[in-house]
């Protein structure tokens, strides 16, 4: 579909048919979590789980469609991603990389799929050790969690972005954590990762983004990262930037030939999606992509770090907009956390957790559509989310 096309005929949650392939992409990446996290174990390497995780996305979305007379794109929409301890994100190695996890290790795993460009992202923090979570790594996560499910409450029509910036600031501050400056919540749409719609993490004088209103029938990445530290992370190597994304709107005729070979693969194989190095082939890949990343043909996702000794945490969810509320369509539930910190003496807080959500109910079922004007949001009906039960435990 060319770019004028997809612009005249833009599909959203309106077509069930769309809201169909958001949950079906959903329920692939919410399984290849569960695969991936039931891998984590010590001494396992994380290329292989990385490899683990997009092939089984891969399979998956391979089976689907296959007898459509259109060609229906599916498959890898985020490669998946293993960062551990104070690395904040994107850490997805190329194969020849031996580093392993290890008993303790706070395991932040970060994966996407999409069916025909409508895409599911999941982010997940599991602590590699047996037992109920305790001590600083108990509230990072739980700082995570409760700040997820505040946004999860306060993403919906009416409401701002910057109420969900500020929101999940406070959050943080009451287990003693920070939210990690320069993480982005998106609006999602058909083939778009990143939409224009965004919520950041912090506000500060540097990072500015438009206000804008959530409205009905939008789909957002809810992208939520905590650390006991500063949450001001760095990029220590460029060196291990493995994945990247195409710059559709940019053009520049490149000069080596290993650089042009690369962006040709680049453009048949990943046209609008996010994608590994290790896709590529490999040592040509080295050479074109610097080119390619100079030239901001390709848009680089840096591998962060906050200082040696920090923990940082990370839940990621996708969230439907749906007429009759909120629908979080990925998620996967906490190992048990014990914090040492709580939002009980937290009264706002509390009244944001208390606000109703409106999920979808176990089973499935079709769901009537309000009318226009009638409310259909009843707390009683709003189902807590996995691990929600996580929340304000002391």
């Amino acid at each position: 579909m060319s770019d004028d096309e997809r612009e005249e005929k833009e599909l959203d949650l309106t077509s069930p048919e769309v809201v169909t392939k958001y949950k079906g992409a959903a329920e692939i990446v919410n399984k290849a979590l569960q695969l991936v996290v039931s891998e984590c174990k010590p001494k396992s390497k994380i290329v292989d789980l990385c490899e683990k995780g997009d092939v089984f996305i891969k399979e998956q979305t391979g089976n689907m469609y296959k007898n459509v007379k259109k060609k229906i794109e599916r498959g890898v929409a985020f490669p998946t991603c293993i960062s551990v301890n104070n690395t904040v994100c994107h850490f997805s190695p190329l194969s020849s990389d031996e580093t392993v996890l290890e008993e303790g290790d706070i395991v932040k795993i970060d994966m996407g799929c999409h069916i025909d460009g409508f895409i599911a992202v999941v982010g997940h923090t599991h602590v590699l050790q047996e037992g109920p979570v305790t001590g600083r790594a108990a509230d990072v996560v739980a700082a995570a969690n409760t700040a997820a499910e505040v946004a999860l409450r306060l993403v919906r029509p009416g409401r701002k972005n910057s109420d969900v910036t500020e929101a999940i600031q406070k959050v943080a501050a009451a287990y003693d954590c920070k939210i990690v400056e320069g993480v982005l919540s998106h609006q999602m749409k058909q083939f778009v990762i990143d939409g224009n719609k965004v919520v950041l993490s912090v506000s500060n004088p540097e990072t500015r983004v438009d206000d804008a209103e959530f409205e009905e029938n939008e789909v957002y990445s809810i992208d939520i990262v905590t650390s006991t530290g500063e949450g001001k992370p760095k990029l220590l190597d460029e060196k291990q930037t493995t994945i990247y994304k195409r710059a559709v709107d940019k053009s520049y005729n490149l000069k080596m030939k290993a650089s042009r070979f690369i962006f040709s693969e680049i453009s048949q194989k990943f046209p609008v999606m996010p994608f590994t190095a290790r896709d590529l082939e490999e040592k040509r890949a080295r050479l074109g992509l610097v080119e390619c990343v100079n030239h901001e043909l390709l848009q680089p996702y840096p591998v962060l770090h906050e200082k040696p000794g920090d923990l940082v945490a990370h839940i990621k969810f996708t969230v439907l907009l749906m007429p009759n509320g909120s629908d979080r369509i990925t998620t996967h539930a906490l190992q048990e956390l014990k914090p040492a910190k709580t939002v009980d003496e937290e009264p706002e807080i509390k009244t944001w957790l208390a606000l109703p959500v409106k999920t979808k109910k176990k089973g499935g079922g079709k769901k009537k559509k309000a009318k226009k004007g009638e409310k259909t949001e009843d707390s009683s009906q709003a189902e807590p989310m996995d691990g929600e039960s996580n929340v304000a435990e002391s």
